[in-house]
């Protein structure tokens, strides 16, 4: 079984949430450990810029792993206001690491997302 933690919120594309996301509030985003097992061995992240508008539900990125290309998804609609450099410079950390050291974005969000999942729903579609 995955390990889901309880205070996060998650997309059905396997991302995650930390913080509050009511607009106005910066949120942290990444990738679920159940997706770098899926994808394997992370050789390269794309991500979007400091100061690019992102919408949730759509593609802001892109992962690259030993097994496969996969699209990153935004989980919610904003600015990015910081992109982790670290996995950018050493995408391994991904897999090591999902849900601290391996965030991906920051994001100050200009609207609610109101459809994400709770560990429970998201357990629900992995397990």
């Amino acid at each position: 079984m995955a390990n889901i933690p309880d205070e996060l919120r998650y997309t059905d594309e396997h991302e995650w949430v930390s913080g509050d996301v009511s607009a106005g509030a910066v949120v942290t985003i990444g990738i679920t450990e159940y997706a770098t097992a899926a994808l394997g061995d992370i050789v390269y992240v794309e991500a979007p810029a400091v100061g690019d508008t992102v919408k949730a539900g759509e593609v802001c990125g892109e992962l690259e792993s030993t097994k496969a290309v996969s699209e990153l998804y935004s989980p919610v609609t904003g600015v990015v206001t910081e992109v982790n450099q670290a996995v950018l410079d050493a995408p391994e950390i991904l897999n090591r690491d999902a849900y601290g050291d391996g965030w991906l974005l920051k994001i100050k969000a200009s609207a609610a997302n109101t459809k994400l999942l709770n560990a429970e729903q998201y357990a629900a579609i992995v397990d």
